[in-house]
């Protein structure tokens, strides 16, 4: 027997909705929909759903708006039918329902962040550590101790070992010889980098060597320690170095794909900070194209730098990054579909309804509560006194007849001005919630509650409750 859905809403959304429903044309359910007799659906309350609604017989699964925030629970037993909240829009009800497949599977992925702390002779223990609980809560696997050149860093061993007591695994990346056998002592798990000269440090400390060319770009001698590591039995990684555009970018690559050539089961690692930290671009982008060649490459060990405040999120860059990667890999996929956390300037779908919809939707709104939208033609503003629509918000200001109510004034800038912002970036805007800017700033949900709470309450000034 067929599932019936049963898709609740208000006056405002019946028809966008029954239409949506209609174009999905055959499908494997059957569907009703029930005006609750409210204007804004994801403004019912679940005692007005519990007394208007009466669902049709054989209802299988209640959809409800997905910015209603009522208890589900309690409305299914009071039905004794499934309750579930769909997307906040209607237009992306066909992916809600399956039509743009399973939603997919991002737990997996097949790569090693290490994340340098590159300023850690400058921090006592403590700064140290405080700095890797957030790096490993932002994704990374390995905390990286930068050791800087020329400055003595006499609380290495100290910072070393209680991070292993913390339970971090850690590495010590240094130039220093020294500095890295105290690393290797103190209990790190791996040290950058060694050459076929230094290499024998690594031979009985237990610690894994991350192995590079003794001469920038000689292949050669990165093979010759590569060799001598294999002699030894010991474990280890193969960098080969990722120069800065305009430094040996371009041969870097190259160099890259020539030691996954020569040597195709070792393990590689590679650097993205100078891509990342000396590109100005939106690291995103960068750290996008950079695990893509990592995937292809089976590279799947990665050193991310911070250090310019515009790779503040690299961390959760990269592991977005990888996990995407991966899953599309698998699915012999382009990397397209599955998350939205690297699309943070521009959204794929911007708008959730067109001009015309919009001006049905305008035409039949009977109350003085201003709603905003936008689409391709820009910022869109209406009730049931006017519908204005600019690409500037400043414009629309003069009409909105707000100037006696500070509270709802601001309300509205505040909003016209997230719209402007949406529309001139391309991005979906919706009323009262946050702008999406995926691992680039997560919104939080305190921020998503305000907004909402804030137009909840002008709109209920504005109703004289």
């Amino acid at each position: 027997m067929a599932e019936h859905l049963v898709f609740l809403t208000g006056h405002l959304a019946k028809a966008r909705l029954e239409k949506q429903l209609a174009s999905l044309g055959q499908t494997d359910f059957e569907w009703s929909i029930v005006n609750v007799g409210v204007k804004v659906a994801a403004l019912m309350t679940e005692e007005i759903v519990k007394r208007r609604v009466t669902l049709p017989d054989g209802a299988s699964r209640v959809i409800l708006p997905g910015r209603y925030r009522g208890d589900l629970e309690r409305l299914a037993a009071h039905f004794d039918v499934r309750f579930v909240r769909g997307p906040d829009e209607v237009a992306d009800l066909p992916a809600f329902l399956g039509r743009a497949g399973e939603p997919p599977d991002l737990s997996r992925h097949d790569m090693c962040i290490f994340s340098e702390i590159v300023d850690a002779p400058m921090l006592s223990v403590a700064g140290v550590v405080d700095r890797a609980r957030k790096l490993m809560a932002a994704g990374a696997d390995v905390i990286d101790i930068g050791c800087l050149p020329e400055t003595p860093f006499p609380h290495l061993e100290d910072t070393v070992r209680t991070l292993k007591g913390e339970g971090y695994a850690v590495s010590v990346d240094s130039a220093n010889i020294d500095e890295l056998r105290i690393g290797a002592r103190a209990g790190a798990d791996y040290l950058l980098s060694l050459n076929e000269e230094t290499l024998p440090l690594a031979f009985d400390c237990g610690a894994v060597p991350i192995l590079i060319p003794s001469i920038p770009g000689d292949l050669d001698s990165l093979g010759r320690a590569i060799e001598a590591a294999r002699k030894a039995g010991i474990t280890f990684i193969a960098d080969a170095v990722l120069d800065p555009i305009h430094f040996g970018f371009a041969e870097s690559i190259s160099r890259f794909i020539e030691t996954r050539r020569r040597w195709p089961d070792i393990e590689l690692l590679m650097g993205t900070g100078n891509l990342t930290e000396l590109t100005d671009a939106d690291s995103s982008g960068v750290t996008a194209l950079l695990a893509g060649l990592c995937s292809e490459l089976a590279i799947r060990n990665v050193l991310t730098v911070h250090v310019s405040p515009h790779t503040v999120r690299t961390v959760e860059e990269h592991d977005i990054a990888r996990r995407i990667l991966f899953a599309a890999r698998e699915d012999g996929s382009l990397p397209r579909d599955y998350h939205a956390g690297l699309l943070q300037i521009h959204d794929r779908k911007p708008y959730a309804a067109t001009a015309d919809d919009i001006d049905a939707l305008a035409g039949a709104v009977r109350d003085a509560n201003f709603r905003i939208m936008t689409s391709t033609d820009g910022i869109h503003i209406f009730n049931a006194k006017g519908h204005a629509v600019a690409t500037d918000a400043f414009e629309l200001f003069p009409g909105l007849g707000v100037e006696q109510d500070g509270a709802h004034a601001f309300y509205l800038g505040a909003e016209l001005m997230k719209a402007e912002i949406a529309w001139r970036l391309g991005k979906r805007y919706v009323q009262d919630e946050p702008l999406a800017w995926g691992v680039a700033a997560p919104a939080p949900e305190a921020d998503r509650t305000r907004l909402a709470e804030a137009g909840h309450t002008l709109r209920a000034k504005k109703e004289g409750k």
